[in-house]
């Protein structure tokens, strides 16, 4: 193979990935956008407003929060996916297969969250702290949500993961499997560190409205360019002063 058609190969998998990456985080918006078009005032037609929850309540949820994190999650992890896919096929081997297999890796860890989310968001439903628009009913949990999120943006946890996630050639490196099982369990690996490194984030939700879409998508940005931007850490570092502050004035609120 000449140096011209490696250059053009690799350039083709660039794209492809991209283009599946692409419609993968497309996709689960376009159903998000689906969900927020069937609200009926402030109440979802699947969430009912006083009465307990079915098991069929739990599982839309459930299916939500883990198209939510598919949606938010996926265009983060694409640097470390393109890497890994170049690799894969300079290594001489067809890349696809085992980027899919990773992806899913990694999008198992997001939906393992979602099944914790749901939980604690049914829990809260249960408790009367939730209103129909999905947001925490009780200023005081919302104050603390933002004081702690704040908080967590400084944390070694969160320094340690994010360091890890900002640097997709040293995960590689370290991390790199062989196969399919290889390339499933790379992408758990990944997944935990990003996991990790956001999942504070995603806790948000229930103060901002977990169907708010500008938030959800707010939030998915932020995670983007802590990852990617060259001063991702210091904007990391002020998100959770302003988050902090936001969450000190409620609180100072609710004592006046």
């Amino acid at each position: 193979m000449t140096a011209g058609v490696g250059v053009a190969i690799l350039k083709r998998d660039r794209w492809a990935v991209l283009a599946g990456l692409a419609a993968v985080t497309c996709l689960a918006w376009a159903y998000l956008f689906y969900l927020a078009a069937t609200m009926s005032g402030m109440e979802m037609a699947t969430m009912p407003r006083v009465e307990p929850w079915s098991a069929v309540d739990l599982l839309l949820t459930f299916v939500m929060w883990s198209v939510m994190m598919v949606a938010m999650m996926t265009p983060s992890a694409s640097p470390l996916i393109l890497i890994f896919a170049r690799l894969r096929r300079k290594a001489g081997r067809q890349p696809f297969a085992e980027v899919g297999t990773f992806l899913l890796g990694y999008l198992v860890v997001w939906v393992g969250f979602s099944a914790v989310a749901t939980l604690g968001q049914w829990g809260l439903h249960a408790g009367a702290l939730l209103s129909p628009a999905m947001v925490t009913t009780s200023p005081l949990l919302g104050g603390l949500i933002l004081l702690v999120a704040g908080g967590f943006q400084f944390t070694p946890l969160k320094h340690a993961c994010l360091a890890h996630c900002r640097t997709p050639m040293g995960f590689i490196l370290t991390e790199w499997r062989e196969g399919r099982r290889g390339a499933f369990l790379m992408g758990l690996k990944h997944g935990r560190y990003c996991l990790g490194c956001c999942w504070f984030l995603m806790v948000l939700l229930f103060v901002a409205g977990v169907m708010n879409l500008l938030w959800v998508a707010a939030i998915a940005v932020l995670v983007l360019v802590e990852k990617v931007a060259p001063s991702g850490e210091w904007v990391a570092r002020g998100a959770g002063l302003l988050l902090a502050a936001w969450g000190i004035w409620i609180l100072l609120g609710i004592g006046a």
